[in-house]
């Protein structure tokens, strides 16, 4: 029994797909399904029904697939024990949403090419959502992802909240009568947000949805910086995460509303799988450089003093 044939089945049960899990492996689709036939002819058992779509375990594959991820897990935390002595090396994978990649990632990046010359970094932008079940997949090493506060990760996954961040209901400077409100007093100006998918989108919409409310959109594009222009320019009004806020060029031509029934926070979660080895001291400081950029504040690791320390 090979445990790359162990692997692979694992990936097609997470997946759902033989094409996805060829994906996630860096592998062609034959090769995948050649090692799940291997790993089925090794246990003598059918573990997959391959006339459902997407793709089922059989009752004794999933019994299997809950057996491997612990045998799996196991051979992770060997690999982790050796790999701790070794200096960070080869690639490491990160996920941003694209809320706050424009706001983070020069500063972290450059931290991460300072302290570790020899690691290469390669990044990719999605929802929180996307750039979770990526890392289930084994695609992504690490992400800073916006989540509520509380959230529960799969298991496999370990989540740190970083920083907690309130979310603000901002309006173009003297368009609104009251700065202080409901949600149904102000709610029928529509709103400038960003495309389905968005976390902050659909807080706003059950948060509507629970007074008998629906979430009007003027207009949905992607960018921050963008979207407060827009909102800057009287298209509606806007939701965004304070320091984003505080640092947009578009912040003097802009108005917090006090919406006294909707005071939306989320988290700055650092999200890495449990075993990674010698990375773990670069997506630490990932994670740290990213909550200091939405503090306001500069990591040590960012200073021209401090780059090495």
């Amino acid at each position: 029994m090979k445990i790359d044939d162990m692997d692979a089945f694992v990936a097609v049960i997470r997946c759902q797909s033989t094409n996805l899990a060829a994906q996630a492996l860096q592998l062609t689709q034959p090769a995948i399904t050649r090692r799940v036939q291997h790993f089925e002819e090794d246990l003598g058992a059918i573990l997959l029904d391959r006339n459902t779509k997407p793709l089922k375990p059989t009752p004794m594959g999933l019994r299997v697939y809950e057996q491997c991820k612990a045998i799996l897990r196991e051979i992770d935390a060997l690999h982790e024990l050796v790999a701790n002595d070794g200096a960070p090396s080869g690639s490491l994978r990160l996920g941003v949403p694209q809320t706050l990649g424009d706001v983070v990632l020069l500063d972290a990046l450059g931290a991460l090419r300072e302290r570790y010359p020899t690691l290469r970094t390669q990044v990719s932008s999605g929802w929180g959502s996307s750039l979770l079940a990526r890392m289930e997949n084994g695609d992504l090493d690490a992400a800073a992802a916006l989540f509520p506060p509380g959230k529960i990760f799969p298991e496999g996954i370990v989540g740190r909240s970083m920083l907690r961040l309130p979310l603000q209901v901002v309006a173009a400077k003297g368009s609104v009568a009251r700065r202080t409100c409901k949600l149904k007093d102000c709610y029928s100006q529509g709103w400038v947000l960003n495309p389905d998918g968005c976390g902050f989108r659909a807080g706003l919409q059950r948060a509507l949805s629970e007074q008998g409310l629906n979430l009007a959109i003027n207009l949905e594009t992607f960018g921050t910086d963008l979207q407060l222009g827009l909102v800057a320019n009287g298209q509606g009004l806007g939701l965004v995460p304070e320091p984003l806020l505080r640092g947009s060029v578009h912040r003097e031509r802009l108005e917090v509303l006090s919406v006294s029934d909707f005071k939306p926070q989320v988290d700055l979660w650092l999200l890495h799988p449990r075993y990674l080895g010698n990375l773990m001291e670069p997506v630490e400081l990932f994670g740290e450089v990213a909550a200091a950029r939405l503090q306001g504040r500069a990591h040590p690791a960012t200073d021209a003093d401090g780059a090495k320390a």
